[in-house]
């Protein structure tokens, strides 16, 4: 079970970094959802590597394949099965340190619990397992598209200690998508472009955060007391490669604040109860408020870095090692999609028991 994912609406990613394929299978999906490839295909397409000058060079189509699950571009409520190729894996990069273990990497890990491990490309646990998260995100966003309107949006919010500054009103894919970074804040996306480039150039990498938040999601979504809204977010969010912190709406920055000055007031506007701030970030109690979901998702430095480190190997030798092969200075940039297709996935899922328990 710690390949799957969700309850009324599942999925199960699998597939190694450097193996044949890897894909994800979605079981729970409702019959006659719309399925679009192209729509599939750009959702990986902005997770897919070689795509800019500041991500690995590995080139990979991704190019999706849907093998069960969709007739005449409709869902029919059976398990939906997508794959990707791997067509650009080379596992000789990853030679010399078959028997080392990489610093902050999953190699010791692994093995300590397996006794065994793949070490081409980290196996399971590379980033490259995402593709199946994506692709899945990118079916129960159009879910939540056709029912409610939903939209999710996720950017760069800081990357090292540039940190950008734009309301989310100002926020669309489009200023999302417009720089390399996926930063809409411009400014600070040039200045974060060049960081990047500098810690590449000197055989490190950084880290930063990614902001995500929603637009259009109904009120009463979420399972009290173990299944809250925001604990199954939290779990998404810190399932994913290098993601080593969650907030939810004012996070940790609210503990400064005095519950009078915490608290979300309500109103009534025009028939619907609505709060006049958002520091719970569109949850209380565990369940959705009907406001803007907003979390904040922490990924440290990528591990895989050019510069010389100590180490041991599988025999306890000590070793002096030096990355090889292509790998991100920065995960940021490819982790927007992924985050969005984790905070669709926990929403999905969540509509869709909802709907079995209330009948909305």
């Amino acid at each position: 079970m710690s390949n799957s994912f969700g309850n009324a609406f599942k999925i199960t990613t699998w597939g190694e970094s450097h193996g044949d394929a890897i894909g994800v299978v979605i079981d729970g999906c409702p019959p006659g959802i719309p399925i679009n490839l192209e729509e599939i295909q750009n959702d990986l397409d902005r997770r897919k590597p070689g795509q800019s000058e500041i991500s690995t060079q590995r080139k990979e189509g991704d190019k999706a394949e849907i093998l069960s699950g969709v007739f005449d571009g409709l869902t029919l409520g059976t398990p939906i099965s997508i794959s990707v190729w791997n067509t650009d894996a080379k596992s000789k990069d990853y030679e010399h340190m078959k028997s080392v273990y990489r610093p902050s990497h999953a190699d010791f890990t692994y093995q300590a619990k397996y006794g065994i491990r793949n070490w081409k490309g980290g196996g399971r646990a590379s980033a490259r397992e995402t593709i199946g998260r994506v692709a899945a995100g990118s079916v129960a966003k159009k879910f939540l598209k056709i029912e409610y309107g939903t939209e999710i949006l996720a950017f760069v919010k800081r990357i090292a200690d540039i940190d950008s500054s734009i309301k989310h009103a100002d926020i669309d894919h489009q200023s999302i998508e417009s720089n390399i970074v996926r930063c809409p804040d411009q400014k600070s996306a040039e200045a974060m472009i060049q960081a990047v480039k500098l810690a590449r150039k000197n055989g490190d990498s950084l880290g930063g955060t990614v902001e995500a938040f929603t637009r259009n999601v109904p009120a009463g979504l979420g399972e009290p007391v173990f299944d809250k809204l925001d604990a199954d977010l939290a779990k998404a969010m810190l399932s994913l490669p290098a993601c080593k912190g969650f907030e939810i709406g004012s996070g940790f920055s609210g503990t400064y604040s005095t519950g009078s000055e915490h608290n979300d007031s309500f109103y009534m506007d025009h028939g619907t109860v609505r709060t006049r701030t958002n520091n719970s970030g569109g949850i209380q109690g565990g369940i959705s408020n009907g406001e803007s979901i907003v979390l904040t998702a922490a990924f440290k430095p990528t591990a895989t870095i050019m510069s010389s480190q100590n180490t041991v190997d599988i025999f306890g030798n000590d070793v002096d090692l030096q990355g090889r092969g292509r790998h991100d200075p920065c995960v940021l940039p490819r982790a927007v999609p992924i985050v969005e297709a984790m905070f669709a996935l926990v929403l999905c899922d969540h509509a869709i028991r909802n709907r079995g328990q209330t009948g909305n």
